[in-house]
């Protein structure tokens, strides 16, 4: 063990670490709280003035985390700052800045050579730099490292780096940051043991893999085997829909099986940051070995048509009625891209409303927790709101939306969740789509 290495084992013994999370958004955040809660020294670094703002005085800044979880982490010593020269006094910097896609659909790595860039120019001997973000099997060997290391400071002898993938699902309730075993791979041997050790303060089980990259992997093929396997049951319910077969019923049936069988459901198109994203990343890399990802690619190909599926079944059910989609009032339930959450990315109900503007169609919406959406407000879900609309789609299914209210005062529902499959007796035409 190196004298740095010891140096920071101590300062963990000690509990004097002072861990700095860059981008304090749906991944940072959560780490964050957690890290206080165990008594460690926390500060975020963000370029959101306003969000940096809010997280001192301890208000909510996302629907899922409340307000008295964030006055907890000002109570715990935790901080925010815009003031990126404190990053030197800092003993472990967690990367956790968004890596999406460019117009492309190639990795737009800008978030993540910036956040590096501002470490590299602050950054001491000794520093712990964990990447979070989702990426490419490569990058924090080919990108992080080499930026970081125009610092004069070498990396595995003067600093410690590490990836190890964020597994946050926002809004889940059953599994938080300590509940998930956390995957960590590390530049050389004492990097991976010294992030293991900070990590294993926070988590009930880590999981050391041999290298960056293997642990880069880990997390897109957690997401592509989600994608693959919602591409698949998105293409049974296109197929069993012109068969007349309840793609649900199906699902139900299925799970029977206590073997063998793993239930996925369909819907309007996948939203979020990680499984939309994450299939394009390996193709992309793929490419650079001479190889491709088909397979992956056809997925992807599949989810992204949903939506478009969604607004034909619309505009069918619609002329069903007598009617078209030009000049058509439809509201649109949820525009989050799950449910019980705030978080909008890559949401489809927000390529929906454009696809249905572009037809022609008049277009309000309701979500509980999005107040707002450009030069749209959200849309009180009353009897009289709703007896206006030509239809309703449900996009996202969230809780506490009243669906035996639609039920009885919706002339037509298409139904894109199943949430109106309970709701008994209803007058309004519903459709499953």
């Amino acid at each position: 063990m190196s004298k740095l290495s010891k140096l920071f084992s101590q300062k963990l013994k000690n509990k004097t670490v002072k861990v700095g999370i860059i981008g304090m958004g749906y991944v940072g955040i959560p780490l964050g709280l957690e890290f206080a809660k165990k008594k460690f020294n926390v500060l975020g670094f963000d370029k959101d003035k306003k969000r940096v703002e809010d997280i001192k005085a301890g208000s909510q800044v996302m629907k899922h985390i409340n307000e008295e979880n964030m006055r907890e982490f000002i109570d715990n010593g935790g901080s925010a700052t815009t003031d990126f020269t404190k990053i030197n006094a800092m003993d472990c910097l967690i990367i956790c800045v968004p890596t999406p896609l460019d117009i492309h659909e190639q990795p737009d790595m800008s978030y993540v050579e910036s956040a590096t860039n501002l470490i590299s120019k602050n950054i001491k001997k000794g520093q712990l730099i964990v990447l979070e973000s989702t990426t490419y099997p490569g990058t924090t060997r080919e990108l992080v490292k080499p930026i970081l290391e125009k610092s004069g400071l070498k990396a595995g002898k003067e600093f410690f780096l590490a990836y190890s993938p964020e597994r946050e699902d926002p809004g889940n309730k059953d599994f938080n940051v300590s509940e998930i075993p956390k995957v960590i791979g590390g530049y050389t041997k004492e990097c991976l043991n010294v992030a293991n050790s900070l990590y294993k303060n926070i988590v009930s089980k880590t999981v050391k893999v041999s290298s960056m990259e293997t642990a880069e992997s880990t997390k897109l093929m957690e997401n592509i085997f989600r994608a693959v396997n919602i591409a698949m049951v998105n293409e049974m319910k296109l197929i069993l829909s012109r068969m007349k077969v309840n793609i649900w019923e199906v699902i139900e049936a299925a799970k029977t099986k206590p073997f063998g069988f793993m239930p996925f459901y369909p819907g309007p198109g996948m939203g979020g940051h990680c499984i939309p994203i994450d299939p394009f990343y390996l193709s992309w890399k793929a490419k650079e070995y001479n190889t491709e990802a088909k397979f992956i690619e056809l997925a992807g190909e599949i989810n992204r048509k949903m939506t478009e599926n969604i607004s034909h079944r619309i505009g069918k059910a619609l002329n069903d009625d007598g009617k078209s989609i030009r000049n058509s009032k439809i509201m649109i339930l949820g525009v989050a891209y799950k449910k019980d959450i705030d978080d909008m990315r890559q949401s489809p109900a927000l390529k929906l409303i454009d696809l249905l503007e572009f037809k022609g169609a008049r277009i309000s919406y309701h979500d509980p927790y999005v107040k707002k959406l450009n030069d749209k407000k959200s849309v009180e879900l009353t009897s009289k709101n709703i007896e206006l609309q030509d239809a309703l789609v449900i996009t996202t299914d969230h809780t506490n939306i009243d669906y035996d209210l639609i039920g009885k005062h919706a002339k037509l529902v298409i139904d894109t969740r199943n949430a109106m499959a309970k709701i008994s007796n209803p007058t309004a035409r519903i459709l499953s789509a």
